[in-house]
């Protein structure tokens, strides 16, 4: 026996037997929570293995998408359909993360690189910190609008539409699915500083004239400027003035044949960020069919900060819950074993396996 002088601390040797002591006793009560439970003639093992599988069985995974908002049902605004770009020309902005897919990681001052095959795109954040997904939704009102506006012009009920808009905070926020509670109306001003000063940079070659090899260079904000038009009596924001960038302008009202793609409604919904980055993939990629991604892919166009085993535990998450808009997950192996993520399209009539 060891006795301790005044504050002396306990040796080493004590804590170490009195927590063998506190595994032995919860082994031996497992042992025998395990033993009271035997189906006849099932041996220890299998009785564990069992009650393992039925505790499994029994916890449903983790849903991440979000309940609706209070008044979601109430259609007293007209709310468009959603849109979203998805052309060739506009891959930098489908095939990879312009936002980050953090809520609390600010990235202030970043720069986000992806290399594809020909060129690359890099993302920089301003002061404010970058633009997230769940910034980005008030881009896909924009686009939204705007292919709202031109398909009206086209079949002659308007005019061509120009690169303002001018919508009250409460029709973003039913846009967006964001209710109208706590301090929504704040953090639309906050969303749209990290839009305005979060860039793009998209450098590409290709052939020109002669065969020579021609290098683009084009570089335009998420968002140009925004401005506040007016206030309520309570001081809060209630009207901004949003000029659409160049980029989704270009893409939805001068281009020839316009790249816009719907997306579900839902998609709002989503909570988690790497759901709704994998659902912007999803809708790219495999359409009205499916599509294979491996992890490691995925993991490098996401813009994530974490650890790749990190992020394919998270994206196993996702595939448990299988809960995205339209599209159902599975993971499968790739030809050389490494981990791919198959995402098809849930009204497909075939689901697809890996090769």
């Amino acid at each position: 026996m060891t006795v301790r002088q005044g504050n002396a601390p306990a040796p080493v040797s004590d804590a170490l037997d009195a927590t063998l002591e506190r595994l032995r006793k919860e082994h031996v009560e497992k042992s025998q929570r395990i033993e009271a439970q035997a189906l006849p003639g099932e041996t220890f093992d299998q009785t564990a293995e069992r009650l393992h599988q039925e505790s499994k069985a029994s916890r449903s995974p983790a849903s991440f998408i979000r309940k609706t908002p209070a008044g979601d049902d109430q259609l007293d605004l007209f709310v468009p359909m959603l849109y979203d770009v998805g052309t060739k020309d506009s891959r930098s902005i489908m095939d990879v993360a312009p936002f980050r897919l953090s809520k609390r990681d600010k990235r202030a001052g970043e720069v986000l690189r992806y290399e594809l095959a020909d060129g690359y795109v890099e993302v920089k954040a301003g002061p404010d910190g970058m633009a997230s997904v769940w910034d980005y939704d008030i881009i896909l009102m924009c686009i939204s609008l705007l292919t709202e506006a031109v398909n009206r012009w086209k079949a002659g009920q308007g005019k061509k539409p120009i690169n303002i808009l001018r919508p009250h905070i409460s029709e973003i926020l039913k846009f967006c699915r964001k209710g109208d509670g706590g301090n929504q109306a704040e953090q639309i001003e906050s969303a749209l500083d990290r839009l305005k000063n979060t860039t793009i940079k998209i450098v590409r070659q290709r052939t020109g004239r002669g065969g020579k090899t021609v290098r683009e260079v084009e570089a335009e904000g998420l968002l140009n400027k925004y401005k506040v038009l007016s206030f309520t009596e309570k001081g809060n924001l209630a009207e901004v003035e949003i000029e659409i960038p160049g980029w989704i302008y270009r893409e939805v009202v001068e281009a020839e044949k316009p790249g816009v793609l719907t997306v579900h409604p839902d998609y709002f919904l989503i909570d988690s960020g790497l759901g709704r980055f994998l659902y912007r993939i999803a809708r790219k990629a495999a359409g009205r069919s499916s599509a294979r991604w491996l992890f490691s892919t995925l993991y490098e166009r996401s813009g994530s900060t974490g650890k790749l085993n990190k992020f394919n535990f998270n994206l196993r998450k996702l595939i448990e819950a299988n809960d995205l808009p339209e599209y159902h997950l599975s993971e499968c192996e790739s030809q050389d074993g490494r981990p791919m993520l198959v995402m098809t399209y849930r009204d497909a009539k075939v689901i697809p396996m890996c090769s």
